[in-house]
């Protein structure tokens, strides 16, 4: 048996820099990683389904140049070229980090499947074959989630895609149905619409987006609908069945009523589960919810002393940022000394739909549930004249402040540039800036960021 001072299961965005930082920091350390470095940010997430949505956008554009005085005549979707250039930025992004590991002295990059076979002690089974045991004081799981796949009748029949496996096309579905309303489905359907797909999103709540302020859901709702996707609410499918030809049929519940619908593409986008089966943590003792996500404290440590879980394993917001914060966590108490919290902490998100929704902190239903006394500032893009001076004024952006304090309680950012302008509103938050001193800053002309003097003189004194 191999004796290390760490391992970490899984090499995703906190488990690949928090091995490389253990090692640097004189732990001989054990990375192990069954599949791909980089996690599902690199190889199935951020990464290149933000490739597919900046070539999704340039032909939205293309479509749209008419409105700027550019007559584009026809432009075509070449998905094989799409295609390539996503694999490249991938294959860029995940070897340039694992040559960064392997470079790394005191860590042993290790490609296999880990389990555990007592409290501190795993085994693998490498991809080659070969099984090799080892033990460690400190063991760190940052295995991640994967697609739910739900018990529908006839869905394991009919080739059904998942936020993984559709970026593996090479062709451009004729008709894609999107289970679920939620930021996976959304992205993926606008961008395969702007591919040149017929895309109909089912959703199961009464509205989509259904965790975001009601007026957040309607405006995406008009935008989205505004590309000619149709959205069925209030909606679940209860049958799949293949008709020939690539057809698909598919029965839906609608309050109540069954109709169906016909299309050649399904697309499941309805959650994601913690890859904790494998691990085997009974024989470590480490405890789970009753979803299968890890639990830990604020210091992200299980109920086994010296077994630590981080990013979506752990359950919470499943984020690439949080997941990246959850190492600095672990790494600065572990390492330097400190004695760091996840307790509290702000958790800023983006839907990478056109125009993108920012989000942090607050939102008005949220503060109403808490009985809180707030103020709502609300600008529509159509009022700021970056906006306007770009030729696209979809959405609004939307802050909850508290009136005593002055202070910024949360942001809504429906717009272009959304997220950008959402971490403006972060910063000032996390540094205790008011919502009155950002009313009266200096920003540069014509920015986005100078409509939030416009944003805040909403409120009424």
């Amino acid at each position: 048996m191999k004796t290390f001072d760490a391992i970490v299961i899984g090499s995703g965005q906190a488990g690949g820099p928090l091995a490389k930082k253990l090692a640097l920091s004189g732990k001989k350390t054990a990375l192990i990683e069954r599949r791909y470095v980089g996690g599902t940010c690199v190889n199935d997430g951020c990464t290149p389904t933000k490739t597919w949505v900046a070539s999704a956008k340039a032909a939205y554009m293309a479509s749209k140049g008419h409105a700027l005085g550019v007559d584009i005549k026809s432009f075509k979707v070449n998905m094989g070229q799409i295609q390539k250039r996503k694999d490249d930025v991938v294959s860029l992004f995940r070897n340039g980090s694992q040559k960064g590991l392997e470079a790394t002295k005191g860590l042993s990059l290790i490609f296999g499947e880990a389990a555990f076979t007592g409290p501190k002690t795993i085994s693998v089974k490498l991809n080659d074959g070969k099984v090799e045991e080892m033990k460690a004081d400190l063991i760190f799981m940052n295995t991640g989630c994967r697609p739910i796949i739900p018990e529908i009748e006839g869905l394991k029949d009919i080739g059904y895609l998942t936020s993984t496996s559709i970026l593996e096309l090479t062709k451009v579905p004729e008709h894609l149905l999107v289970i679920g309303g939620n930021y996976i489905g959304l992205e993926f359907g606008q961008m395969f619409r702007r591919f040149g797909s017929k895309v109909t999103v089912l959703e199961k709540s009464a509205r989509i987006v259904s965790q975001e302020d009601e007026d957040v859901s309607e405006e995406l709702t008009k935008i989205i609908e505004e590309e000619k996707i149709k959205i069925i609410a209030n909606s679940e499918a209860v049958k799949f069945k293949e008709t020939g030809k690539g057809n698909l049929s598919v029965t839906i519940k609608t309050d109540g009523k069954d109709h169906k619908i016909k299309c050649s593409h399904v697309l499941i986008a309805v959650g994601r589960k913690p890859n904790t089966e494998v691990l085997a943590l009974e024989k470590a003792g480490v405890k789970t919810d009753e979803r299968g996500f890890i639990k830990v404290n604020d210091k992200l440590e299980t109920n086994i002393e010296g077994i630590y879980a981080l990013g979506d394993v752990k359950g919470g917001p499943a984020f690439t940022h949080i997941s990246y914060n959850d190492f600095t966590i672990i790494y600065r108490n572990l390492v330097k000394g400190e004695n760091l919290s996840i307790k509290d902490r702000l958790v800023p998100y983006c839907m990478f739909t056109d125009p993108q929704l920012g989000r942090i902190g607050l939102d008005e239903t949220e503060a109403k549930k808490q009985g809180l006394k707030v103020k709502v500032a609300k600008l529509p893009m159509d009022h700021v004249a970056r906006a306007i001076e770009t030729g696209d004024t979809r959405g609004f952006m939307k802050a909850i402040v508290d009136p005593k304090t002055k202070k910024i309680l949360g942001a809504t950012v429906l717009g272009q540039e959304g997220g950008e302008i959402m971490t403006i509103l972060q910063m000032a938050m996390e540094g205790g800036i008011t919502y009155e001193q950002i009313r009266y800053f200096v920003f540069a002309h014509p920015l986005y960021a100078e409509s939030l003097n416009n944003l805040f003189i909403t409120i009424e004194e």
